[in-house]
């Protein structure tokens, strides 16, 4: 049950039911919207950029690595600043700082200043780590504990939502007006490309001003402290076995994920793929993250029935299978396998979240900085697919993803059962 705070305001038990904060888990639906749609800008952002700087594949893939070096670097952090403050006004902050990051674009664009344009996106990145540390175990807290997984999916949804509708826009404001041949770009061409992040970012920066302005007015549950169960043990957060090894599945999860989305404009680019242009390839992204959003729905539902841990396993097999599809074919058959690993992406970030923090009580704060920290993953693992791509191909880099999927399907059957520390 909900009980009243000496401060006056509610405090949240794990054992709720989802009924009695149904106005707190609509309001945080904005937010998994807004940095999904954030994030997903990258994929347009990377051959954006590497067109304006003349960059390979390697230098590209920095974007990706200041986005998510940032949760290497601010996940602890921010763990403690939201155990200290509380997940609401973690969020408030985490609003403000990712706005102050979307405003940097400006100067950075003027500047044309690829190194500006990287610490732009580690601010913004920040600002959105600290709304995943408070965000997520926020949404997990406000009810059942057998249904934190379902809940989180079903948030997460919306995040997706956010991701499938970023790359048409971002297509239609950033790479409308893009050269199609990069050697032939003038220093008029690429300040005209550099400037056309201006407006974009800065709308989100406003936006998300007015999200830290309502949020910082809702009266919103407040988790002063997480009850600890009978057969939950003492001690840290590390010592949980579920908790690091699903620490290493969003490790790969999310560098799998983050490389297939940002390699997808090149891939279709391809001449024995589908030869599109920029512009055309963008659009076809939202494919790729609008499966995510339809399979985290049907998600929701399905491990209402079926353990979290199986449908994670069943959704890895699938996943691996589409990519090597996608290695080892060639024109729409390729692009269809590629996009369909989407829809297996779907609930594997949020089950292997809410699996990693099962039954680690009131170190639950600490285990969400943990698993955000494992975030990190978006950094190193598309790098290194820069890498094989520059030397290989993009198409036969994609083994590297395919890999990451076959580890998330071991810890879905095994790695995911919780065994408590000595």
């Amino acid at each position: 049950m909900a009980s009243i705070s000496q401060t006056g305001d509610v405090v949240a038990t794990p054992s709720n039911d989802n009924g009695s904060y149904t106005f707190a888990l609509a309001s945080l639906t904005s937010l998994f919207f807004m940095w999904g749609f954030i994030t997903c800008l990258n994929d347009i952002l990377i051959p954006h950029l590497k067109n304006v700087f003349s960059l390979n594949y390697t230098q590209a893939m920095l974007i990706q690595f200041c986005f998510f070096g940032a949760y290497f670097i601010v996940s602890l952090p921010a763990g403690a600043l939201v155990k200290r403050v509380g997940y609401k006004q973690g969020i408030v902050g985490g609003l403000s700082i990712a706005a102050v990051g979307c405003a940097l674009f400006y100067p950075a664009a003027a500047y044309q200043r690829y190194e500006l344009f990287l610490g732009a996106l580690f601010v913004l990145a920040s600002g959105i780590t600290l709304l995943q540390v408070a965000a997520n175990p926020y949404v997990t807290a406000l009810g059942k504990k057998e249904t934190a997984a379902s809940r989180l999916n079903m948030t997460q949804a919306f995040n997706a939502f956010g991701t499938t509708v970023a790359p048409y826009l971002g297509a239609v404001l950033i790479l409308s007006g893009v050269v199609a041949d990069a050697s032939n770009i003038t220093d008029a061409d690429r300040l005209a490309e550099a400037n056309a992040v201006q407006m974009p970012y800065l709308m989100l920066s406003v936006a998300l001003l007015v999200m830290a302005a309502i949020f910082s007015a809702l009266k919103l549950p407040t988790i002063e402290a997480i009850e600890q169960a009978p057969n939950e043990s003492s001690g840290s957060a590390w010592q949980h076995s579920h908790l690091m090894l699903g620490a290493l599945a969003i490790f790969v999860y999310v560098g799998a994920e983050v490389s297939i989305g940002s390699f997808l404009i090149n891939f279709l680019g391809e001449e024995h793929i589908m030869g599109f242009s920029e512009s055309q390839a963008a659009k076809y992204i939202g494919f790729y993250w609008g499966g995510a959003m339809v399979g985290r729905f049907t998600g929701a539902l399905v491990m209402q029935k079926i353990a979290a841990g199986k449908v994670l396993a069943f959704n890895a097999v699938m996943a691996t299978l589409f990519v090597l599809i996608a290695v080892f074919s060639q024109g729409s058959l390729a692009m269809w396998a590629i996009l369909l690993v989407g829809l297996c992406n779907s609930i594997m970030f949020p089950t292997i979240f809410s699996l990693g923090l099962s039954q680690l009580g009131h170190h639950t704060s600490q285990g969400s900085g943990v698993l955000c920290l494992a975030i990190v993953g978006g950094a190193i693992i598309p790098l290194l697919q820069g890498v094989l791509a520059d030397f290989i191909g993009v198409q036969l880099a994609f083994i590297l993803p395919s890999l990451c999927y076959v580890y998330i399907a071991y810890y879905g059957l095994a790695g995911s059962r919780v065994k408590q520390p000595a």
